[in-house]
């Protein structure tokens, strides 16, 4: 009894004690605020963001907006203009100079239908007390995928909508609730070019009614406090789009690119120390077999140590099984996983992971990754070896170069050898719904990608980029069956009995591939975003003497309202 009145009091004033927030629940993944603030942090207007595990509320976004506002004479007009968009964007005041509900309780209903074409901050209905606050949008998305090669040309259409209820109670807890569902005309190819995520949407990969749909659906309750100054404790639960680690053009930890995961997380940052701890569940391939359908689950911990203008470090690990319920011992944030794999008789797949940033040059953020896949460390002298299934990225975020405002420049090399993400038991690769949860070249591969962004004022962003991908894939038979694995193919591990014990970088059916893409982001109307993307697409087979090529424009409208 005694233990139990120390913990209440504990807890007591450790929530007693908390400074109160505004807005514990999450800005979404896809924001385009988070592209200011990496502008902002590699310029060194802030000292510190979490890029690496992005998703963050926005109660801490306005925060970095007001840092970067207090330093306004290190801005160009354009940024000045940006931090005053966010700012008057992320304040969720509800007053009538600068936000319109279409649900007005102190109006008629609709009375203020012609503002939805206006600049001000737009929801379908919000309240906002001392203690409580929700705001309901509606969300609407309308993609056009137009092919133009191979011929014969064809097109798809995508259309959605769907709502959000999001707000905070108590000054603490975050809430959020967002549902989307959508159907799709036209080549069904097309469309999961234009929204890779179909395909690991369990209503279109089903495809059994008489129309192609999908849905998409979030939810989470997110507690923050802090106990102390400069102490913040959160926990998660829920789901939600989350993306792990540094990365540009895609990530080796987790990319971001796989289906939504249901989670529990932990974060906790005081000072220097920033820690996270993930466990979440996915689903493994799809099988029109239900009997064959299962759940896996995947775990992360993570401590970085971040050095104001010197360097930030880290080191992680992951750990993914299935074929049982969650495992209390990947449930501890204060243990190594690989040690409590070993007790638990070796079943699972284990990762682990360093990676470096740079934070003492002003205008250019160097980064790396090194991704270690399973336990090589004895194996490291012989680069050849099967075992030896390593990866590494090395990034350079180049901002305002040759003093040329606004404009950001990213050099980014991935090298993933052979066997990476694979695993002996297929239902623990590193995958979910038959997507890989990391870097989108998969292994065996590698890829250098140049990027470059300009915006042209605080609604418009112009882009570009170039991919050179190489990879080497299984070699097959004209029947299908395998004539040699050369660790190409992420749901196939080497065998058991070794025909040799090397595995060359881009051995097999070697494949090259050049990406351009060229496009533009608009916000005419606040909460009216247009996406413009042409994509040229050439796949060179070097083995068989085959090009292929692909080239398709991609119209997108989004709708917060």
């Amino acid at each position: 009894m005694k233990s139990f009145r120390k913990f209440s009091l504990f807890l007591f004033i450790l929530f007693s004690q908390s400074r109160l927030f505004a807005q514990i629940e999450n800005v979404q993944l896809n924001h385009p605020v988070y592209t200011f603030l990496k502008e902002m942090y590699v310029k060194g207007v802030v000292d510190y963001i979490k890029e690496d595990d992005p998703v963050i509320s926005r109660y801490e976004v306005i925060n970095l907006l007001k840092e970067i506002k207090s330093r306004s004479n290190q801005l160009s007009e354009t940024e000045t203009k940006s931090a005053d968009k966010y700012l008057s964007e992320f304040s969720d005041e509800l007053n009538s100079e600068n936000t319109t509900q279409l649900f007005n309780p102190d109006e008629n209903f609709f009375s203020e239908l012609p503002e939805m074409f206006s600049q001000k901050i737009k929801y379908l209905y919000g309240y906002k007390n001392n203690d409580a606050n929700i705001y309901l949008e509606w969300l609407g998305h309308f993609y056009h995928g137009q092919r133009f090669s191979p011929v014969p040309t064809n097109n798809a259409n995508l259309y959605d909508i769907g709502f959000r209820m999001r707000g905070t109670v108590f000054n603490k807890l975050g809430y959020n609730l967002t549902v989307i569902k959508g159907g799709v005309s036209g080549n069904h190819k097309i469309a999961e070019r234009i929204e890779p995520k179909l395909l690991s949407n369990f209503k279109w990969v089903e495809a059994i009614e008489n129309i192609g749909n999908y849905g998409f659906n979030y939810g989470y309750l997110k507690y923050l406090t802090s106990p102390t100054d400069g102490m913040d404790l959160s926990v998660q639960l829920g789901r939600e789009d989350i993306t792990f680690g540094y990365g540009y053009g895609s990530k080796l930890i987790l990319s971001g690119d796989n289906p939504t995961l249901d989670f529990i997380k932990f974060n906790f940052d005081y000072g220097v120390i920033h820690f996270t701890s993930l466990h979440a569940s996915t689903v493994g391939n799809f099988s029109t077999d239900i009997n064959q359908r299962y759940t896996k689950y995947f775990a992360l911990n993570r401590l970085k140590l971040s050095f104001k203008n010197l360097f930030d470090f880290g080191i992680g690990e992951t750990m993914i099984y299935s074929g049982r319920g969650i495992e209390l011992g990947y449930l501890s944030p204060l243990a190594f996983y690989k040690f409590i794999e070993m007790d638990l008789q070796d079943r699972d797949n284990g990762t682990l992971w360093m990676d470096f940033q740079t934070n003492f040059l002003k205008n250019i953020q160097f980064q790396a990754t090194f991704f270690l896949d399973e336990n090589i460390l004895s194996n490291l002298q012989d680069l050849d070896r099967y075992t030896n299934k390593t990866a590494y990225q090395l990034n350079a975020f180049w901002y305002s170069p040759f003093n040329i405002d606004d404009v950001s420049l990213i050099l980014e090399y991935t090298k993933i050898r052979p066997f990476v993400y694979t695993h002996r038991n297929p239902q623990n690769t590193y995958t979910a719904f038959g997507t890989t949860l990391g870097h989108r070249i998969g292994p065996n591969s590698d890829e250098i990608m140049l990027r470059a962004n300009y915006n042209l004022n605080e609604r418009l962003r112009l882009t570009s980029e170039y991919r050179f991908s190489r990879s080497g894939k299984n070699i097959y038979d004209e029947n299908g069956n395998l004539i040699k694995n050369v660790g190409g193919d992420i749901f196939l591990s080497h065998p058991e009995i070794l025909e040799n014990t090397t595995a060359k970088f881009l051995d097999g059916e070697r494949i090259n591939t050049s990406h351009l893409i060229l496009g533009f982001r608009i916000e005419p109307i606040r909460d009216f975003y247009f996406d413009v993307w042409y994509n040229y697409i050439v796949n060179k087979n070097i083995t068989k003497s085959i090009t292929e090529n692909l080239s398709y424009l991609l119209i997108k409208f989004t709708l917060e309202y």
